[in-house]
């Protein structure tokens, strides 16, 4: 089980700075403390993607039925297709004690800020421009109007992240990124305000100690 008090992360990034891979390696290291939520979408499975795991496929009238119900935290249409994450995948993996992981995009990431006040949101930079160019290019799977596309987008989201998000972390090395979104994370979890809100610790010593 999680340690201490529980409550979402929204983990966002620029194109080609990892995100996935750290929100991964996280769980990995941890799965009794860490879940990942699942988004939905409409779109078809890719490869081996599989329903459930990578992502819950819905038709477009199941997908706009949970968003007119309010089943959404956020959702978006992206290429002609939607994505949302699901209120049930937050509750789910809090009410079993973990930390839930939103690996989601900086659009996405300021709607859930903007609803739910206790989540503690990272972005993640990559360590310099240079880096992020070599990283898009390396895919190896886009032509060069498109590579150009990205980096347009990518340095977009970057100032956006720089500007909403509670905490900035560099991902260089990739066990050094882990470990400081944990401790980001065991910090937020001893502030006050959310000991005070949810946990039997705070009502245990609250009023004094009886002899």
């Amino acid at each position: 089980m999680s340690e201490g008090v529980l409550f979402p992360v929204v983990l966002s990034a620029g194109s080609g700075t990892g995100k996935t891979t750290v929100a991964q390696e996280l769980q990995r290291a941890n799965p009794e403390r860490f879940c990942i939520s699942v988004s939905a979408t409409t779109r078809p499975p890719r490869g081996k993607e599989r329903d459930g795991v990578d992502y819950h496929f819905f038709d477009e009238g199941q997908f706009l039925s949970l968003v007119d119900s309010g089943g959404f935290l956020e959702w978006a249409v992206v290429h002609d297709h939607y994505y949302g994450t699901p209120r049930s995948e937050v509750e789910h993996g809090l009410s079993r004690g973990r930390i839930v992981l939103l690996d989601i995009d900086i659009q996405g990431g300021c709607e859930i800020m903007s609803t739910l006040s206790e989540a503690v949101s990272i972005f993640l930079l990559p360590p310099n421009k240079d880096e992020l160019i070599h990283r898009l290019r390396s895919r190896g799977t886009e032509d060069e109007e498109k590579i150009k596309l990205r980096i347009q987008n990518a340095q977009y989201e970057i100032e956006r992240g720089m500007e909403a998000y509670d905490y900035l972390v560099v991902n260089d090395v990739l066990e050094e990124c882990v470990s400081t979104v944990t401790a980001i994370i065991k910090a937020e979890q001893m502030k006050r305000w959310r000991i005070e809100k949810n946990s039997s610790l705070y009502r245990a010593f609250h009023g004094g100690i009886k002899q």
